[in-house]
């Protein structure tokens, strides 16, 4: 029975991350870029942050951000500026000027430093608990879950960021093995500028 929850949660999660969005583009540009270890590293920050978003959304984090525009506001805003930083970060970085450590620079970027970069780009969007907050409360108000079985479709869900975040960096990685230096560099310019184009958006988006 609680296998069934886990695996409801984990499709639900696999159908989340159809959509590709700046954590999925900067753990493939890590991986393609600085190889396996710098890329599990991402991975790992990726799914302890979306872990932290969660356990939020489950305490009740999310439904007090919801009720108040200006936290809603502040967040968005937050979030948007990291996210147009990375992106710049990665097109300037591609030419040899390095304004964030490790992201989209002509070396190798550290197992340390993806870890640390991949969890800031996560944790910038803290809207994310509200999202989940809602999906949680609507499981629970419909009478399909209780509180137990909400927190094992939430672990599902949790499962399904790290195995498919494993596979976009198996992918990275096995592009980056076979794609010259230059091609590299015009990966991180355009993953930089798509970054900053989903930072403009999410600015505007409220």
């Amino acid at each position: 029975m609680i296998y069934g929850f886990i695996w409801r949660g984990f499709r639900f999660g696999a159908l989340l991350q159809i959509a590709v969005g700046p954590v999925c583009l900067f753990i493939f540009q890590t991986a393609a870029s600085s190889g396996f270890f710098a890329a599990i590293a991402a991975v790992l920050a990726v799914t302890l942050a979306d872990s932290l978003c969660v356990a939020a959304a489950l305490l009740g984090a999310g439904t007090i951000i919801e009720k108040n525009k200006q936290a809603r506001s502040i967040f968005r805003y937050f979030g948007a500026a990291v996210i147009i930083l990375f992106g710049i970060s990665s097109i300037l970085g591609a030419f040899g000027v390095n304004i964030l450590p490790g992201i989209g620079g002509m070396t190798e970027t550290s197992s340390e430093s993806a870890f640390v970069n991949a969890l800031l780009l996560t944790l910038s969007s803290p809207l994310t608990i509200v999202f989940w907050a809602g999906i949680f409360s609507a499981k629970a108000a419909s009478g399909q879950m209780d509180r137990s079985q909400v927190s094992y479709f939430a672990f599902g869900a949790i499962l399904s960021t790290l195995v498919f975040m494993s596979m976009t960096a198996a992918a990275g990685v096995f592009t980056g093995s076979f794609l010259p230096r230059s091609l590299i560099t015009a990966l991180n310019v355009s993953v930089g500028a798509v970054l900053v184009f989903f930072g403009i958006r999410t600015a505007f988006s409220g």
